[in-house]
């Protein structure tokens, strides 16, 4: 089975990256947190910093991109090119109102004549100018019925993409219901192309599980199950028990790694706190730890909380429930 890391913005960039990609080697792409280029604007400074090569240096790293518009697909697939990627990454997953109501993300499966003609467009011009650049796309079954999956996939099957990475939910499903593995059997026997599942995998037993239901996959993506827990593609693939050490040194690259690009005990916490709001899921008991690192105003503080913790934390059951 091949692992890829799901794009989760606020969270797995690039100093998420390099620290993941140290401790806890394995994982066959990285997505970037979507590029969302303006019509004259192009990326923003932050962007630019995601996909500089000096920032992601050995990591398979795959660019996403956040757009309905083929010229600034086309754009950002020269840009990227240029940099030296082999692959761009389409999102029609994010299922967010602010993004869906642009008719972006999974808004822009509403309207499978648009999504025709953008890829029309973008092929035309990739062969025109000779680009070598691969598309791929991130896509949910659709917007509120699952089987427009089926006639989405008629649409991918025309053109060359590289690879459907499909999310088994709809848009309005956001991330509460749970994954419609039904559909996405249909949609792998319709689909033409390469097939990474998304969707649901938290635990050992939940990749076990998927394994035997549907073995003809062998590309899963983890989402925030390898937010929650970063060993887990290593606990799959070899069975190795927690290391609280290597999770403690991970974290501490995270924390140093934005300490060194912000400014002020404030911007860091942010980063810190909202990377907790998913490690905390697989720590039973630890939701008074939790309310403390919420509460926290100051680097010290925080750092003397988090060093208490790990000396006295045991893993245990998933338990995201508590901490949603």
């Amino acid at each position: 089975m091949y692992f890829y890391a799901a794009p989760m913005e606020g969270i797995t960039g690039y100093i998420w990256r390099n620290a993941h990609h140290h401790y806890y080697p394995g994982i066959v792409k990285y997505y970037t947190p979507f590029l969302s280029p303006g019509k004259k604007k192009g990326w923003t400074s932050r962007e630019k910093a995601e996909i500089l090569p000096d920032h992601n240096h050995r990591i398979p790293l795959v660019p996403q991109v956040l757009t309905n518009s083929a010229e600034a697909m086309i754009c950002s697939a020269e840009l990227l090119h240029d940099l030296g990627y082999r692959e761009v990454n389409l999102n029609l997953g994010c299922p967010s109102g602010t993004v869906v109501s642009k008719g972006k993300g999974s808004g822009f499966l509403k309207d499978p004549d648009k999504l025709k003609a953008f890829f029309d467009k973008f092929f035309e011009y990739r062969l025109q100018r000779n680009i070598t650049i691969e598309l791929s796309v991130k896509t949910r079954l659709g917007m509120e019925d699952p089987e427009e999956i089926l006639t989405l996939m008629k649409i991918y099957n025309q053109f060359p993409l590289s690879e459907i990475v499909l999310h088994a939910r709809v848009q309005k499903d956001l991330y509460k219901k749970p994954a419609r593995r039904d559909i996405f059997r249909q949609a792998l026997r319709a689909c033409r192309h390469p097939v990474c599942y998304n969707g649901d995998i938290f635990t050992l037993e939940d990749e076990s599980r998927f394994e035997k239901e549907i073995p003809e996959v062998t590309r899963i993506m983890l989402g925030r199950g390898i937010i929650a827990n970063p060993q887990l593609q290593e606990m799959i693939v070899n069975g190795t028990d927690r290391d609280m050490g290597r999770l403690k040194m991970f974290h501490d690259e995270i924390c140093t790694g934005y300490e060194n690009i912000m400014s002020g005990d404030r911007n860091v916490l942010f980063k810190m706190k909202e990377l907790w709001s998913y490690l905390l899921w697989e720590f039973p008991g630890s939701e008074k730890t939790g309310r403390r690192i919420k509460k926290c105003t100051r680097l010290s503080e925080y750092k003397m909380i988090v060093d208490q913790w790990f000396s006295e934390a045991q893993p245990g059951r998933n338990c995201r429930e508590d901490f949603d």
